[in-house]
């Protein structure tokens, strides 16, 4: 991709999502988001009927008087988007790649964050941590985040989901909302890490796929290639219990992480890459 092709989809993304985030997503992003902590805000002096155990007895020892701290709901958010770069993103049958989605949803959610003042940042990773882009504010900032969501090109293909969940624990002490964007291809060893961050942060699963991955069509004998390993695979789609199979294989992926996200209190959607990821945003807010 040249530098002038770049710009031109950096442009049409930007005009797309802040669009979208400006007129549909500002509300619902702000009441579902807004306020979930409290942040210290000033000592004033006591008063009859105040909560004794906001007493801060530094000040009070100092000024010879009780007095109290006072706080207040927590206006800044911190987002962080954590989005898949392993190679199954490269992958689509219908309107467009799974990546292109991917990307779409995560500019949307980045221009909702600075639209309400708050900081946005990112972590792509592959089967290990490909780029952390701390979280800021500001349209250039948001800008530079769909460039790379554009252009970047990971120096692996694999998927590790559960050490980008490890890294980000990590990287991230205070208390943020997460956007965890994947295809989920694959979630053993997701519990414990998905459990950790759950705890400590507002962590929200978003999966993109394509429809060729729910179900094979009878096409006859077809070569597949796996993005990830690079190994090459003969399947004779013309077998009905082949495609039985992997129908099957799809649905219980599907109810593993449907499972693994009730259990660890992580909301969760899901939509395909010729459907409308507006409705679904839209409902992951509100629930």
């Amino acid at each position: 991709m040249t530098s002038e092709e770049l710009l031109k989809r950096v442009r049409k993304i930007e005009i797309k999502t802040r669009r979208l985030s400006r007129n549909i997503f500002a509300g619902e992003y702000h009441s579902q988001f807004k306020g979930r902590g409290m942040a210290f805000s000033e000592v004033r002096e006591y008063q009859p009927g105040d909560d004794v155990r906001s007493i801060d007895w530094n000040v009070t020892a100092r000024l010879n008087k009780p007095y109290i701290k006072v706080f207040e709901e927590e206006r800044e958010l911190t987002v962080m988007l954590l989005v898949d770069v392993s190679g199954s993103r490269h992958f689509g049958t219908l309107t467009q790649m799974k990546r292109d989605m991917m990307a779409e949803v995560a500019a949307t959610l980045a221009f909702s964050t600075i639209a309400n003042n708050d900081k946005v940042g990112v972590i792509f990773f592959s089967d290990k941590i490909e780029k952390f882009i701390p979280a800021q504010k500001g349209k250039t900032h948001v800008l530079h985040i769909i460039r790379e969501l554009l252009s970047f090109e990971p120096s692996s293909t694999g998927t590790d989901i559960a050490q980008a969940l490890q890294y980000f624990s990590n990287a991230q002490k205070r208390h943020c909302t997460a956007f965890l964007i994947s295809d989920f291809i694959g979630v053993e060893g997701l519990e414990k890490p998905l459990m950790i961050a759950s705890n400590r942060h507002e962590v929200n699963a978003i999966q993109i796929y394509d429809r060729r991955e729910t179900e094979l069509p009878n096409v006859g004998l077809v070569k597949f290639h796996d993005a990830e390993t690079g190994q090459d695979l003969w399947v004779d789609t013309a077998v009905a219990s082949v495609r039985e199979q992997y129908a099957s294989e799809w649905k219980q992926n599907q109810s593993r992480i449907e499972q693994l996200c009730t259990k660890t209190g992580v909301k969760r959607m899901s939509v395909r890459t010729d459907e409308d990821y507006v409705k679904a945003l839209m409902k992951l807010f509100k629930s």
